[in-house]
């Protein structure tokens, strides 16, 4: 049975900015990730052409990334932001994988290395999981024997909700915690939000994407499940994996699906 509109506005009130779902329909908002990039970034003038949001980066061994929001400057710089609640990951390590899959597609056979475009990932985090007590962190690759920092392209940037160092930044970072965002410093960030959680428009698009959550959700279910069988087929028959999908009538279209959730193959 359709939700009325007030029941869709009920189901998707505890959402804040910082939960992925909810930040993926912000993200779509090109003034919200310019509003927020130029806070994090420390550029009033920063400029944002393009977001892409939960795109699908495809590395060049066939394992794909998902990006929060892919937001290309003006000038042509990449842009990723990544929005992260869990601390069960390693995530400097989830940022150099991202870092190298926006790099990787966006290269071209026979580009010189020295036209490979600069890449920024904003890592936002409800928890300060590097211990160090700051709101903000800039990571940059230093040479150990001079402290000279070197300039590769990539610059990795982590900002948590946790630390208040009574920053501008700090300020937008409790915003991202909030269920309600009323702050006139972000004018985009609160208007989105409100808008999203109180108007018809807003809370059937949101309830769409948790549909399409809920769908992706119960589909990788099922492609989990069909690769645990074939990783028992694969150790206990010693068959090959195309000879396990072959067992279990596994159409070809769906072998580089479960690949995904078989790194190991």
């Amino acid at each position: 049975m359709e939700l009325t509109a007030q029941e869709k506005i009920e189901r998707i009130k505890d959402f804040r900015p910082i939960d992925d779902i909810f930040f993926e329909l912000l993200a779509q908002d090109i003034e919200v990730c310019q509003e927020i990039l130029r806070v994090i970034l420390q550029d009033n003038e920063l400029i944002v052409k393009d977001s892409i949001v939960q795109s699908d980066v495809r590395n060049i061994y066939g394992r794909s990334v998902r990006l929060d929001a892919l937001c290309i400057l003006g000038n042509g710089v990449l842009v990723n932001i990544e929005v992260q609640r869990a601390d069960n990951d390693d995530h400097l390590r989830r940022v150099r994988f991202n870092a190298s899959s926006i790099t990787v597609k966006d290269s071209n056979t026979g580009d010189r290395f020295e036209n490979v475009k600069d890449v920024y990932v904003v890592y936002i985090s409800e928890n300060d999981f590097l211990a160090k007590g700051r709101t903000i962190y800039h990571i940059n690759k230093v040479i150990e024997e001079t402290g000279d920092v070197i300039d590769d392209g990539l610059h990795e940037i982590f900002v948590n909700a946790q630390v208040n160092d009574k920053t501008e930044i700090a300020e937008l970072m409790e915003c991202f915690t909030q269920k309600e965002v009323n702050n006139p410093k972000f004018p985009k960030l609160s208007g989105r939000v409100t808008e999203i959680k109180t108007t018809e428009g807003g809370a059937t698009s949101m309830c769409e994407l948790m549909e399409k959550y809920n769908k992706e959700a119960a589909d990788k279910a099922v492609l989990e499940e069909k690769a645990r069988t074939i990783g028992i087929l694969i150790k206990k028959r010693n068959m090959t994996f195309d000879e396990a999908c072959d067992f279990l009538f596994i159409p070809a279209e769906k072998k580089n699906a479960i690949k995904e959730v078989m790194p190991y193959v």
